[in-house]
Parts: C-alpha cells; sequence; structure tokens
C-alpha cells in the first residue's frame, strides 16, 4: 500500500467489484469503448487472479472512497533480461482530478515493478488525452513510438 497526501493506493479486493466496474466502464466511456458482462467478470477475475501472465490492480481511495484504478502486468521483452512493465489502464474519476490520485496510481506501479526487479514502465494514452499528458509529462518521458494494430 502506498500514501499520497491524502490519497491511498492498495490492491484490489473481491468487495471492489462494483466501484471498479464503474470506474472502469467510466474510463471505457472516455475512449468510446464499451465491453461486454463477460469481459467485465473476466478481467476482474484475472486482476485478482495468481497467474503471473495476468493484470494486477490498485486502486486509490481518498477519504475511503474508492475513486481510482490502476491495471499493469509485467511481461518478458527480447531487448531486456529483467521483465517490464506496462500500465494498461490508469482512470481517477473527474472529481478528484489535480488531487495526486493519478499521480499516486502512478507510483504505486513504479513501486511494484522496482519490487518486482522490472526498472522500465511503459503505457500508452491517445494524442488527445491533454489532462493526463499534462500529469505524464511531469512523471514520464514521452517517446517517439506509434502504435500500430492488426486491421
Amino acid at each position: 500500500m502506498s500514501q499520497n497526501n491524502d490519497v491511498i493506493v492498495r490492491a484490489l479486493r473481491d468487495e471492489d467489484e462494483p466501484v471498479w466496474r464503474e470506474l472502469w466502464k467510466a474510463y471505457l466511456d472516455f475512449y468510446n469503448s464499451t465491453v461486454s458482462d463477460e469481459v467485465y467478470k473476466s478481467s476482474f477475475a484475472r486482476l485478482l487472479g495468481d497467474d503471473p501472465r495476468d493484470f494486477s490492480g490498485m486502486v486509490a481511495e481518498v477519504d475511503g472512497r474508492v475513486v481510482g484504478l490502476v491495471h499493469y502486468l509485467f511481461h518478458r521483452h527480447g531487448w531486456k533480461i529483467e521483465e517490464v512493465c506496462y500500465l494498461q489502464d490508469l482512470y481517477a474519476d473527474p472529481s478528484v482530478r489535480g488531487k495526486g490520485v493519478g499521480r499516486a496510481l502512478i507510483e504505486a506501479v513504479y513501486k511494484a515493478a522496482d519490487d518486482h526487479g522490472a526498472p522500465n514502465v511503459y503505457w500508452l494514452t491517445q494524442d488527445f488525452n491533454d489532462t493526463a499528458r499534462r500529469l505524464y509529462d511531469r512523471i514520464g518521458v514521452v517517446t517517439p513510438f506509434l502504435k500500430y494494430q492488426r486491421s
């Protein structure tokens, strides 16, 4: 668990499913995306599972209320001996933006990566995500890579 001022970051727990689902839905809405109920159930189970290939999840609390989430995973990399960490999803409720929630979640992933022996943490965002990019520019380094995917 990590703490940043009034933000507490902790591992995702079974009882977090309803608020996690609400936050993840809002995150997906931001990117004009949806997933089926089956994907919600599968993703949550994987986040809580113990398969090292699966994602891990943490949530941020402010005043005892869950207000943010982060999903990340470790994987091998062809250019490194150690694994790297991919931060896939990061979301803070709009009511707490600018209060350190996003930073606390990223720093918690940095610590998890350090504890895992994975010094490299990377993530993607869309170019129009200006609010998040202001934070990312302070806490990370933008790279020149462009993402392509199968059409």
